[in-house]
């Protein structure tokens, strides 16, 4: 690693690195709540995406993205362990991020079999700060691994009952504001 570990970073960085933090943050909110608009948000318009053999356009494959998780009942995406490495990308507008993520996808099926699809792994981002913005400009996301299990949810529970049901673009809670 060619960044200094353990080093005190600027004001400007600790900026630089919140904004990317809040783009790797809306890319998991786009995809949970299949918004094609928050989506793109993410990404240069000549970004690419790696999700098979060889790179895509980011901002078509935001389209299809949104189509193929509304295949799912609920999808929920956590990131953790965001690493911005300033110092790989010779540029200071340039950075590299690695990102750890965890993803579950719930699939209901009409004979009562539901499952779950658990995805873990890491998104290899290069971002571009062009002005005073950050967005993706490369994207590989990298697998652990997956699991494929049988689940259920109760929506009677005594517990759950009462509370707000998460729904995809534009039914979601979060754009009641």
């Amino acid at each position: 690693m060619s960044q200094a570990v353990g080093k005190i970073p600027s004001p400007s960085q600790l900026a630089d690195e919140h904004a990317i933090r809040d783009i790797i943050h809306l890319h998991c909110r786009g995809v949970d709540r299949a918004d094609e608009v928050a989506l793109k948000a993410c990404y240069w318009t000549e970004a690419s995406v790696s999700y098979g053999a060889e790179p895509a356009p980011a901002h078509p494959f935001c389209e299809g993205l949104v189509e193929a998780i509304r295949g799912f009942a609920q999808t929920h995406h956590v990131v953790s362990n965001i690493i911005v490495n300033f110092a790989l990308a010779d540029d200071p507008a340039r950075a590299t991020v690695e990102t750890y993520l965890v993803a579950f996808h719930y699939l209901e099926d009409p004979d009562g079999e539901d499952s779950e699809m658990t995805y873990l792994g890491r998104y290899l981002d290069k971002f571009e700060k062009r002005g005073d913005r950050w967005k993706i400009i490369q994207r590989t996301p990298v697998m652990s691994w997956s699991q494929n299990a049988a689940t259920s949810h109760d929506r009677e529970h005594p517990a759950l009952a009462a509370l707000k049901t998460a729904a995809r673009y534009p039914d979601d809670p979060v754009y009641e504001r």
